[in-house]
């Protein structure tokens, strides 16, 4: 509920509230399954959207959906609303928008091999340093050649095309070994198993769409399909990586607002950190900790704080702590770790607390007015306006069949790209090595004809000879290179794209 230009979240010995101006500090909700995380995601989404601050939600269990339908009145929501003291509290569905890489249950989001970048890339497919290195170098080939690689079978010609040029390249770019090439070109099938032929392509999804509000101001739900990205959590976790990373490259810094421009809530969080490596955590730290400052909040949804890297998780102002287990050593620390993670209210044990907790109930710290986080509060947690259920398939066609976006990433296209161009190349130098072959048999039989020229007219020279030769047999004599022939029969199709320098950003990201 909005009160006072202030998002109330629930109430414990007071109300409690999260400042919008101070919810680009990010956030946390945790708890075990079945507390409540997903009502309290639902308040808070709710919330923002009514402020007019459009939100994306990362759907793992197919339930956040009913935010786009009204509730129904019911004794123990009532109970609740009596208990907070709500005034004119109405049933309402929010402004909704479905997504699904996979094209089934929203509108297709989709990238580019070449806006997604090698780093990225190299961590979905599980590659080792030196393929990743490998990958790299590709990119940096692509990219200096202004080869757009849109999907996957781009992907695959340019390393094969690499690999069969190694050696020019290895004095400018470094080593590219064929064992390489072979084990990434191995790795990009799995992914194309995977559904990657689904993911990368074009028409490439503007970030942008996510920023939009109704006609009646209120921000648009953007929410993304996982129940079957789920099934492949490192393509799940990937994916997340580069939306954050595209709104980083592509929002403008605007320091402190009134409220945020986007907030994001990540489900299953912990799948963003699992078996990453050092470097790459320490990145998604710099994106979380600068992106604030774009006016994105991000929101973590988990079931233990543990599952997020004390490097992130101190980035995360926002607090709201379900009830958490204790049966075991390690849950009782889990415990005491998110106990200390609060500032101590006086008057009770927040570690005692934390595993005594009903469903609906969290404590609560959110930033006060000075930026600093508030005492923890036991609070009661406000009930959704929206249905606590799903929604049926009709509902949800039909929500997507509405949307301003419908048509605009349905169907698929196939630009010309690296693949074409070096299908090109590749079949010039396939003319290219034929002539060759032509042109040492003929040099061969220039040979053979020069010495029987020379026998059987010892008053022509050798040079005159090799001049009357010349003549019958012709001499081929290549101006350029197969990659110059093929760039200037292709130019005039890719829009002029050959001479511009593509650079990338954080992540190795494609800069526009």
């Amino acid at each position: 509920m909005i009160q006072n230009e202030k998002i109330l979240i629930g109430k414990g010995n007071q109300n409690v509230y999260l400042l919008p101006s101070l919810a680009n500090r990010h956030g946390l909700i945790a708890g075990a399954t079945g507390t409540g995380k997903t009502v309290t995601l639902k308040v808070l989404a709710s919330d923002f959207s009514q402020l007019g601050v459009p939100v994306f939600i990362a759907d793992i269990k197919g339930d956040v959906a009913g935010i786009s339908k009204a509730g129904k009145p019911h004794e123990k929501i009532q109970e609740r609303i009596d208990i907070i003291g709500i005034q004119n509290f109405e049933f309402s569905g929010m402004p909704t928008r479905f997504f699904d890489v996979f094209q089934k249950q929203g509108h297709p989001i989709r990238t580019t091999v070449s806006d997604m970048g090698p780093e990225l890339l190299s961590r979905l497919m599980g590659l080792t340093a030196i393929q990743s290195g490998v990958m790299h170098i590709t990119f940096k080939i692509a990219d200096d050649n202004s080869l757009k690689l849109l999907d996957l079978k781009d992907l695959r010609t340019m390393l094969q095309y690499v690999g069969d040029h190694n050696k020019e390249y290895t004095t400018e770019y470094g080593n590219v070994s064929k064992q390489s090439i072979g084990a990434i070109l191995r790795a990009i099938l799995k992914l194309h198993d995977a559904g990657g032929d689904i993911f990368f392509g074009e028409p490439m999804f503007d970030i942008l769409d996510f920023i939009d509000n109704d006609d009646q101001g209120k921000g648009i739900i953007n929410i993304l399909d996982c129940v079957e990205l789920y099934q492949s959590p490192l393509l799940y976790a990937t994916f997340l990586l580069w939306l954050l990373s595209e709104l980083f490259e592509n929002l403008d810094e605007v320091g402190d607002l009134d409220k945020p421009k986007l907030v994001f809530f990540f489900d299953e969080a912990h799948l963003l950190f699992d078996d990453a490596p050092k470097e790459l955590v320490q990145q998604i730290e710099r994106v979380v900790k600068l992106i604030r400052s774009k006016g994105v909040g991000v929101y973590f949804v988990t079931q233990n704080p543990t599952d997020i890297p004390d490097s992130v998780l101190a980035q995360l102002a926002n607090r709201v702590q379900h009830a958490l287990r204790a049966y075991t050593p390690k849950e009782i620390k889990t415990v005491k770790a998110a106990a200390q993670s609060f500032r101590t209210n006086p008057n009770f044990d927040t570690q005692e607390q934390i595993t005594q907790l009903k469903t609906g109930e969290a404590l609560v710290s959110f930033l006060d007015e000075d930026g600093v986080p508030s005492v923890v509060e036991k609070t009661l947690i406000c009930p959704p306006q929206c249905s606590f259920n799903s929604i049926d398939n009709e509902r949800r066609k039909n929500i997507i069949r509405a949307s301003e976006l419908y048509g605009k990433y349905e169907d698929t296209i196939d630009a010309e790209s690296a693949y074409e161009i070096l299908k090109i190349v590749m079949e010039e130098e396939e003319k290219e090595e034929q002539k060759t072959k032509v042109a040492k048999k003929s040099k061969k039989k220039k040979s053979l004809l020069e010495r029987a020229a020379t026998n059987a007219m010892g008053t022509l020279t050798r040079e005159s000879a090799k001049t009357a030769i010349g003549s019958f047999t012709g001499n081929y004599n290549p101006t350029k290179t197969p990659i110059e022939k093929a760039t200037n029969s292709v130019i005039s199709t890719i829009g002029g794209e050959i001479g511009r320098s593509l650079t990338r950003g954080l992540f190795s990201i494609l800069k526009k």
